[in-house]
């Protein structure tokens, strides 16, 4: 197959308004973002109020630390979901069928208390004439997964994203995940999964079509 490369434009006055915000860009950083170093006091603070000596030894180190383990894990708030699809390939041959990605892991922090979700997402969508490598559609959880998030929110922009930018026929994506802020504290209920679905064009339409998503989502499961 092709490579065809179509950059997505970002600028708001740009033919790409039909991109939701979320979708065209990253999210804009904030105007009086602290520094470094008022974050590593932040966490500090932290500290002392958990009860602890910020200044031993054990944890003098945890500041700078814990900063750098939040570049990394709210990285998505740096990456555009446009730029992740840009690149797309010709289909050398007509195919009609959904396309499914099954089982990506991910982790994410959920915007309430800030602590990790984590789980599987399964993607779908039914192509037109453009096909989307399949690494993509996983890089695509990932950004979303990278920021605070709410599990249905995240599952709405992922459909969201692969509609707007691939305009498939259909896209359908179902996220199954196990919340730490539901597991070790509150409720305390260790291994319950959360899951949640989402469906557009043929996959909404069609009740078939969520069912044979569903099916080939549990089929090889164990």
């Amino acid at each position: 197959m092709d490579a065809i490369v179509k950059p997505w434009p970002k600028h708001p006055s740009a033919p790409s308004q039909s991109l939701s915000e979320h979708v065209r860009a990253a999210p804009q950083p904030l105007e009086n973002r602290p520094t470094r170093e008022q974050a590593e006091e932040a966490v500090r603070t932290l500290i002392a109020f958990a009860g602890e000596n910020p200044a031993r030894e054990g944890v003098l180190e945890t500041p700078k630390r814990v900063v750098e383990a939040y570049e990394e894990m709210f990285r998505g708030y740096t990456e555009c979901p446009a730029d992740v699809l840009d690149k797309t390939f010709a289909e050398s041959e007509s195919y009609d069928d959904f396309v499914l990605v099954r089982d990506i892991t991910f982790n994410s922090h959920c915007e309430h208390h800030m602590m990790p979700f984590f789980g599987k997402a399964h993607v779908a969508y039914r192509p037109v004439d453009r096909v989307v490598g399949l690494s993509k559609l996983a890089r695509l959880v990932d950004v979303y997964a990278h920021r605070l998030q709410t599990q249905e929110h995240m599952t709405a922009q992922i459909v969201t994203a692969i509609d707007e930018i691939l305009k498939p026929k259909g896209v359908a994506v179902m996220i199954e995940a196990e919340h730490m802020c539901m597991s070790i504290r509150g409720v305390t209920k260790p291994g319950a999964l959360t899951v949640t679905t989402q469906f557009r064009g043929s996959f909404r339409d069609d009740p078939n079509e969520q069912v044979r998503f569903l099916t080939s989502i549990r089929s090889g499961q164990r």
